[in-house]
C-alpha cells in the first residue's frame, strides 16, 4: 500500500500550486475553478483566477515535469471582463519562465476570467480561460 501511495505521489509531481502573489503582499484568494492546458495526454499548465488587494489576477503555472524537458516558450496571463472584446489586464512573461501573474485588474464589480496561453517561437500555442466569476 506505501508503494501504490508513494508512486501515485511521483505520478502527480509538478501540481502547480500558486505562488505569493508579489503585487499584493496582504494575499490573494482563488477564486473559480483551475484551468488545465493540455498537449496531447500531457498537462502543460495551470490557469486560475484570484482576488485580492481590491482587483482580479489572472495566473498561469507551467508543471515541473513538462517544463523538465520544455524550455522555449512564453506565458501570457490575462484578465476578460464579460462585455470586453480584449483583456482588460495583461501581461508577458520572459523566455521559459514558469509562473507569470498579470498586473491586477480593478473588476471585482464585474464578471471577469482569467485566460492563460503557452506559446511557443514555432507559433503552436495552447489557450485557456477559466469559468467565469461574479
Amino acid at each position: 500500500m506505501a508503494l501504490a501511495a508513494a508512486a501515485v505521489g511521483m505520478t502527480f509531481t509538478g501540481v502547480a500550486h500558486a505562488e505569493t502573489n508579489p503585487k499584493c503582499p496582504s494575499g490573494v484568494t482563488q477564486i473559480g475553478s483551475t484551468k488545465y492546458l493540455k498537449n496531447g495526454d500531457d498537462t502543460v499548465a495551470s490557469v486560475k483566477q484570484f482576488k485580492g488587494c481590491n482587483k482580479n489576477w489572472a495566473y498561469i503555472y507551467v508543471w515541473d515535469s513538462w517544463r523538465a524537458n520544455h524550455r522555449d516558450f512564453y506565458l501570457r496571463a490575462a484578465i476578460w471582463t464579460r462585455t470586453g472584446s480584449e483583456a482588460i489586464d495583461y501581461n508577458g512573461g520572459d523566455r521559459g519562465q514558469q509562473a507569470v501573474w498579470s498586473t491586477g485588474a480593478s473588476t471585482l464589480s464585474q464578471c471577469t476570467r482569467a485566460v492563460g496561453d503557452v506559446l511557443w517561437p514555432s507559433g503552436h500555442d495552447l489557450h485557456g480561460s477559466t469559468d467565469e466569476r461574479c
